[in-house]
Formats: structure tokens, sequence, C-alpha cells
């Protein structure tokens, strides 16, 4: 079921509802809309209604300007509050970073997980400017360019990747995005564990993949010491990505039962200046 709900600033927020049972919330990371993470979708109808939805200037959602990450949290209340029932959010990559500061900001939920928000440690740090830079380059309709910053300042790829990428299908989808590239570059300011995180009631767990580079598994730690009781997990997986089917159950048993999961906690001190998505 396919509905609209309307965020503060009258901007039209759409989502979609499926399955049965507790609600999940999902909140896309950057270069994906509602339809971005299906097979995760998939697996979790199995035991709940999940809903997804197009932040703001994704899909068939609006874009009201000027931008400001006050909005995106705003949206993400107004689709909370459209539900008229208790939800559990699951916020992926930067989308994680937004879900973090939406519970600090008060938006109700009764819990929530993340997967590898993006922070940075203290000495591995996003180029200075790179948000006003994204920006730049939108406003000039340098798309491809912008695609290409995202991935060297952002994901950390060498140049070779992004020669690479540019040659795959994948490229055309990410450009399609590139505006809200910037929403991203926003919501990460300078890609530091934002301090208002310690002010979070909800109970939270934080996910990483064991195949993801160093600093993303200590973003994750980082968070989960500046949050209040948060719980911090490593599963099996790729470079940040986890089976679906391994995920699931992961997030079931917490969505179930905080106390619960089978995953592995992730031990602290390992960090280094490799870089990536």
């Amino acid at each position: 079921m396919v509905t609209t709900a309307e965020s503060a600033d009258g901007t039209p927020i759409v989502f979609e509802r499926r399955g049965a049972g507790p609600v999940v919330v999902i909140v896309a990371g950057a270069g994906n809309d509602r339809h971005g993470d299906e097979p995760l979708v998939a697996e979790l109808t199995a035991e709940f209604s999940v809903v997804t939805y197009d932040r703001r200037g994704r899909g068939d959602s609006g874009d009201t300007a000027p931008y400001a990450v006050e909005r995106e949290i705003e949206d993400l209340a107004a689709v909370v509050a459209s539900l008229g029932e208790p939800v559990t959010v699951h916020g992926i990559s930067s989308g994680g970073a937004l879900a973090l500061l939406a519970a600090a900001a008060g938006v109700p939920m009764a819990r929530l997980s993340v997967f590898e928000p993006p922070y940075r440690g203290e000495t591995e740090e996003v180029p200075e400017g790179y948000a006003g830079e994204m920006r730049r380059l939108v406003a000039a309709d340098r798309w491809d360019d912008a695609v290409a910053l995202f991935m060297r300042s952002a994901v950390g790829s060498p140049a070779e990747a992004v020669a690479e990428a540019k040659a795959t299908p994948m490229w055309a989808e990410l450009r399609s995005f590139a505006p809200t590239l910037v929403h991203d570059a926003f919501v990460m300011r300078d890609s530091k564990v934002p301090g208002e995180l310690a002010s979070i009631a909800t109970p939270v767990l934080l996910v990483n993949s064991n195949g993801s580079t160093d600093w993303l598994k200590a973003a994750a730690l980082a968070a989960a010491k500046v949050i209040p009781g948060a719980r911090q997990v490593e599963l099996d997986g790729e470079f940040h990505s986890v089976p679906p089917e391994r995920l699931a159950p992961e997030l079931s048993a917490f969505y179930r039962d905080p106390r619960q999961g089978a995953g592995r906690p992730l031990r602290a001190g390992r960090s280094d200046s490799r870089l990536g998505g």
C-alpha cells in the first residue's frame, strides 16, 4: 500500500507499507529510495509490517527548498505519526545517522537499529568544504562530478575505482541521486559522532559487517559509546553490507527483545586509515 504523509513544511513524503505485524520503518542511505533495500524488506515482512519511504528529493516525494536536516527529521516524524501506532526504525548508512539524529530530537520510536553510520575518527576526516562543493556541483548540473566527489571524498574510493564505476550500469542510478547526495553530506556534518546522541532514550542496536574497513567498524563502536545503553554487534558480511538473511534475524531478535541477538560484539582498538563507502 502506497500512501503520502505531509511533512511540517507541506512537503509530500511517499511511503509504502508491506507485510503484517509490528511496524518497522526503514530509512535509506545515500543513493537509494524506498525500493533500494528490497532483499531486506522481503526478509523482514515474514514477521513485521515494513514501511519504506522516499526521503525528501527522492522517488515520488517532494523536495521543498531550502534543504535542512531538520526538515528530514520532520519528514520521518510525519511518516511515523501517519502510521498511528508504535514503530521501530532501521536506518542504513547515512540514513542511520539521520535516524539517530531523529531519535535524539524526540521522534517517537520504540527501538532503533542502525547499520554502519559512516562516522569518522578524529584523524579520518571528510575533506573540508565537502558539503559546499557538493552543493555547488549539483547547482551547476555537474552530476557526474558530484557522484565522483561523493565516491572519492565520502566513500574514500581511489580514482581507478571511480573510473571503473563510470563504466557500469550502477553509475546512471547513482547519477540520478546526485542532488540528494547534498542532503546526505549535511546529515553527516563533519562526520564525527554528534554529541546530542547522548540524549537518546530509545534502545539502540548498532550493526556492522566484519568485511567492512576498520574505520566503519570503529564508527559503530564510537557511536555505541556515546548512546546510553546502546548495543553493538558485528556480523559476517562484505564491505558495507551483510546478507539480508543474516541481518534480518539479528534485527528481529533485537526488536522482539533488545537483550538478545546472535551477533558477536566488536572489539575495540582496531582502526586504520583505509577508506570505504
